[in-house]
């Protein structure tokens, strides 16, 4: 995966690419930014953030974005009887974050393909270098039968309207 003028590209498999939700899954997203602080509780041994903070880090960024950015909370979600989960989650640690750090966690929607959201993301120390970068796979389930299911339509079309 490369981040390469504002586009996340992930390499692909041509079946891959066929199955894809036809115009959403080559849109440019907007890049939402949510800022968190380096709590105490996040650092290792190491002296640094434990890198499985990171995943705090960016699923924080996104349940804030989902309400402040998107305007659809995750409780909407739920109150439809839908949620998601978390099916494949890559990250690429660059540069260490410390203590008290303010940090930018930047997302962005890439692609949709049946019952999956492919959600990149940067994680940006306070001087705009990059601190970790990846992306993750989230899987639309229905909450009555437990099971995975394809994006609703009206899913589809508020999250569309943030297409660049």
């Amino acid at each position: 995966m490369t981040v390469n003028e504002g586009f996340i590209v992930i390499a692909m498999e041509p079946q891959q690419f066929h199955n894809a939700t036809p115009l959403l899954s080559l849109m440019p997203y907007k890049r939402f930014d949510t800022e968190i602080t380096v709590r105490p509780d996040d650092i290792d041994m190491n002296n640094h953030v434990h890198g499985s903070k990171y995943l705090d880090y960016v699923l924080f960024a996104r349940y804030d974005q989902m309400a402040r950015c998107y305007g659809m909370p995750m409780d909407e979600f739920i109150k439809q009887g839908w949620a998601w989960y978390q099916k494949t989650f890559h990250i690429e640690y660059k540069r260490e974050l410390n203590i008290g750090e303010k940090v930018t966690v930047r997302t962005w929607l890439d692609s949709f393909e049946k019952a999956d959201v492919t959600v990149g993301f940067l994680v940006l120390k306070a001087n705009g270098k990059v601190s970790a970068e990846g992306y993750f796979v989230s899987t639309m389930i229905n909450m009555q039968s437990g099971r995975a299911e394809a994006i609703p339509e009206w899913i589809i079309k508020q999250y569309a309207q943030f297409a660049e």
